[in-house]
């Protein structure tokens, strides 16, 4: 989803600020580079994080932040139910502990208590869902 955030880094759909360069695994990873000259992964962020490093936990808490801004826009105009995660960093626990305070404070009227989920089947629930919606019928011929 490319929600404009500009300026900010250079997105892959050629805009810069997108959504997707903060709350993406790659977008994690560049933002730890920015700011801690050190090349990692998400996973190896995370990791690090878990393990107390200070670069890393400010990193994790930079995106917390984000993430937590980005859903507070989605509540503030659809006001949902439930909020489901989806994609690899939904899979870390930590977040569904974290983020309603980091939401709280950017929803309209200050309150919040719209539940965080995460996906029913982890990080490939797009996939499925897509497999789910394909038809036959409109499959290419051959």
């Amino acid at each position: 989803m490319c929600i404009r955030a500009s300026p900010g880094p250079a997105c892959y759909c050629g805009r810069h600020g997108c959504i997707e360069t903060w709350l993406s695994g790659p977008g994690l990873a560049a933002d730890h580079a920015r700011h801690t000259d050190r090349a990692m992964t998400g996973e190896a962020i995370v990791a690090a994080m878990r393990a107390g490093d200070e670069g890393a936990r400010a990193t994790f808490a930079r995106w917390l932040d984000r993430l937590g801004r980005g859903i507070a826009g989605i509540v503030n105009v659809l006001d949902p139910d439930v909020i489901v995660l989806g994609g690899g960093l939904s899979t870390i626990p930590e977040i569904y502990d974290a983020l309603p305070g980091r939401v709280a404070p950017h929803v309209l009227g200050g309150g919040f208590d719209t539940p965080i989920r995460p996906s029913r089947h982890g990080d490939a629930s797009g996939v499925r869902g897509a497999a789910w919606l394909w038809n036959d019928a409109d499959a290419p011929a051959g």
